[in-house]
């Protein structure tokens, strides 16, 4: 399939061209990438270190919901599951 857009530069408002599945056994740990954002499956609270470094916590995040999050680690708090990171 053509990808008309393959010649074009991804900047952080481009729409994400990778995902990958982060399961609560990687709670804790660093990520395999920096996120552009997360979709969160089933919600719950969210738990984020941030790429600035700080962590920040997210309550009450619908299932479904999109996070424009540049985030580094998913904390072990984390109650919502089904995350995905979009990169």
């Amino acid at each position: 399939m053509a990808d008309e857009f393959a010649n074009y530069t991804s900047g952080l408002d481009s729409p994400a061209r990778q995902a990958f599945a982060i399961g609560t056994a990687s709670y804790g740990t660093a990520l395999a990438k920096t996120t552009r954002a997360l979709w969160v499956g089933t919600g719950g609270t969210v738990v984020a270190e941030m790429a600035g470094g700080n962590t920040v916590t997210f309550a009450g995040v619908q299932d479904g919901s999109i996070l424009p999050l540049r985030v580094t680690a998913i904390g072990t708090a984390t109650t919502a599951t089904g995350i995905v990171g979009l990169v």
